[in-house]
């Protein structure tokens, strides 16, 4: 099975992208399955029940999340209701949605797609453990098949690279994502599971991690507030393909996909402070 995991999805500029180019990759490269991190995809801050059906709209089957989760109140309802979308499985017992699904590809085959949270240097929330949850998770999961992807949603290298290893034959999968760069480190561990420490970003290309360059510099050099907003410019479709092996759930290859996109007449930087939205940091 080859499975196509998208890095954070960015604002409209990387919901458009996505809407645009995304059937097109999926055919042309054999694609059974595609995932994609969400939090960001509400002008970078959460997601909405809309959102979450404009990005499966555009062809993707799982929706995973991260720190970003409550920013939009209203996802509460999605997450109760709809098995497209994930949080952290290592939320406290009792909490809203699902950590985990289980879902089949068009040809029959069944994958597991685990959404976790990392808890170095997050500073909006400390969750439950994301390695023992891990561990009780994949034993789970495994009873239903042996295609297990991982979203480790971490700031800390160091926490990413050791869920890797973990992990290291008990998934096929263990990919990276919260940092909006993409890291090229991708391999298959000596137990047959492909790692990547960071997934990317899908959208603007031109910002500060997907934001508008001249109001994070403002933040930066002067210290003072400023009002935060997508960036325009050149787009990126930033993310991983892996295949899987149907039977063992082991990695037969690892490929890191990073395209860049001119900008369209839309997209084109022209926009003022006005047009930006009023998040003030």
């Amino acid at each position: 099975m080859r499975i196509f995991f998208i890095g954070d999805v960015f604002g409209k500029p990387g919901r458009r992208l996505l809407k645009e180019r995304l059937a097109a990759f999926r055919a042309s490269h054999d694609v059974e399955i595609v995932i994609a991190n969400g939090e960001n995809a509400a002008e970078g801050f959460g997601v909405n029940a809309g959102i979450l059906e404009e990005l499966c709209g555009a062809g993707i089957d799982v929706v995973t999340m991260g720190d970003h989760l409550w920013d939009k109140r209203e996802i509460a309802t999605p997450l109760a209701t709809d098995p497209r979308i994930l949080r952290p499985a290592n939320y406290p017992e009792g909490a809203p949605g699902r950590g985990a699904t289980v879902l089949s590809a068009p040809s029959g085959l069944k994958l597991a797609v685990l959404n976790l949270q990392g808890r170095v240097f997050m500073y909006k929330q400390t969750l439950d453990d994301p390695f023992r949850c891990a561990k009780a998770a994949v034993a789970r999961l495994r009873a239903e098949t042996p295609i297990v992807i991982v979203d480790f949603h971490a700031e800390a290298t160091s926490e990413k690279v050791a869920m890797g290893w973990w992990l290291d034959g008990e998934v096929s999968a263990v990919f990276g994502t919260h940092t909006h760069v993409q890291t090229a480190d991708e391999r298959i561990l000596p137990k047959g599971t492909a790692y990547l420490t960071d997934a990317g970003m899908t959208g603007p290309a031109d910002g500060v991690i997907g934001l508008d360059r001249e109001r994070v510099l403002e933040r930066f050099v002067r210290q003072t507030p400023s009002i935060w907003g997508p960036a325009t410019g050149r787009t990126q479709l930033c993310g991983v393909l892996v295949d899987a092996d149907e039977k063992t759930g082991q990695a037969a290859a690892i490929t890191r996909v990073w395209e860049m996109f001119d900008p369209g007449p839309q997209e084109r930087p022209s926009a003022g402070p006005a047009a930006l939205p009023p998040r003030v940091v």
